[in-house]
């Protein structure tokens, strides 16, 4: 949706949408791609799939997390919209290799292993990474940073976030100095 695109990906608790929120806020053209664009799906295919009955996998936390996956069409057809000086894509799919390259800047959230606990013992048992064991596998992959993608700019996401803000739109060069359309964000489905 932006003549230029950016993401912004993290690990669960690293402050996607809360970084997607300030944006907002300063009148940027946001994407919540875990609201907008994720399912759970084959991240080869792209092809839906229906959770598993429960007791049919051991690890239902570890599961989701590797086939919550975006459209790749729908993200294909929004970076291809030149209706915005610039459009952040926010969010976490672990088929991200396939729609990167439409990407002019990636940035990685990064934070240490104490901030990223104390975010997630603060979420609610109904959100992602209020269960233990989603803690325990989103602590794994902070650790090994597995899911993220290879080439990105890391951004210190410990900092309060109007610095954080500050720094990802000033490496956006001067698309990021100049202030955003502000259009309402694509919000349609809730994250697992």
């Amino acid at each position: 949706m932006g003549v230029r695109n950016y993401l912004i990906e993290g690990v669960s608790g690293a402050g996607k949408t809360t970084v997607a929120e300030e944006l907002e806020r300063r009148g940027c053209h946001v994407i919540h791609g875990d609201r907008a664009l994720a399912y759970l799906g084959d991240p080869k295919t792209g092809g839906a799939l229906e959770p598993p009955m429960p007791g049919g996998v051991t690890d239902i936390a570890r599961w989701r997390h590797a086939r919550w996956i975006w459209n790749v069409d729908e993200v294909e057809r929004l970076a291809a919209d030149r209706s915005s000086a610039q459009s952040f894509f926010c969010g976490g799919a672990r088929n991200h290799r396939h729609f990167i390259h439409l990407f002019d800047e990636v940035f990685v959230l990064d934070i240490d292993a104490d901030t990223l606990s104390r975010r997630l013992a603060a979420r609610a048992e109904d959100e992602f990474g209020g269960r233990p064991a989603e803690r325990r596998l989103i602590a794994r992959l902070h650790a090994t940073q597995e899911d993220l993608p290879k080439t990105a700019v890391n951004i210190d996401a410990t900092a309060p976030i109007a610095r954080v803000v500050d720094e990802i739109l000033s490496r956006c060069g001067a698309a990021g100095e100049r202030r955003c359309s502000s259009r309402p964000p694509l919000m349609t489905s809730s994250r697992f």
